[in-house]
């Protein structure tokens, strides 16, 4: 039986980040994903292929209401260990490489598409299960995603981001 959700720590690091605001979530992750993965693969300043790894984060924001997503959605890969210190130059000007701060989260793993709809229903399941809490954020949120977008029952996860 696996846990309901966990709580887990990432270090301190370099990510390539892309942020779009398309119509539909996505639109703008898949868009997102595409430009990222040309600079993966060779759209880079050391002109090679830098490896992948996982998980591809996408971190997302309610309106106010806290009834549907903000257009901006924010694509995130974490650069590999060996271009931590130096990390390859984006050829596209859309991708920053950013350093983002230690992370605490608290995480549940769901199976499927990632679409508003689902996100904001897995979002909504987790709050039932948490019940009331001021630990973690309320507005921004970050769906982890380990495979492929094309496996149809991909792993994915939402993470719940904990206050500091």
């Amino acid at each position: 039986e696996e846990a309901a959700y966990e709580e887990r720590r990432y270090p301190a690091g370099k990510w390539a980040c892309i942020t779009k605001g398309e119509p539909m979530y996505e639109q703008s992750i898949s868009m997102s994903f595409m430009k990222l993965m040309r600079y993966i693969c060779k759209e880079n300043s050391v002109g090679c292929y830098l490896g992948m790894t996982i998980p591809v984060i996408n971190e997302i924001h309610l309106t106010k209401e806290g009834t549907e997503l903000e257009r901006e959605v924010l694509t995130a890969y974490y650069l590999p260990g060996e271009f931590q210190q130096n990390p390859p130059v984006p050829m596209d000007p859309e991708i920053n490489i950013t350093e983002r701060a230690p992370l605490r989260v608290i995480t549940r793993v769901f199976y499927g598409m990632t679409t508003e709809e689902t996100i904001l229903r897995e979002i909504s399941l987790f709050w039932e299960l948490l019940g009331s809490t001021d630990a973690v954020l309320r507005e921004t949120y970050i769906v982890a995603t380990y495979e492929n977008p094309s496996i149809p029952q991909r792993r994915n996860e939402i993470w719940f981001i904990c206050r500091a």
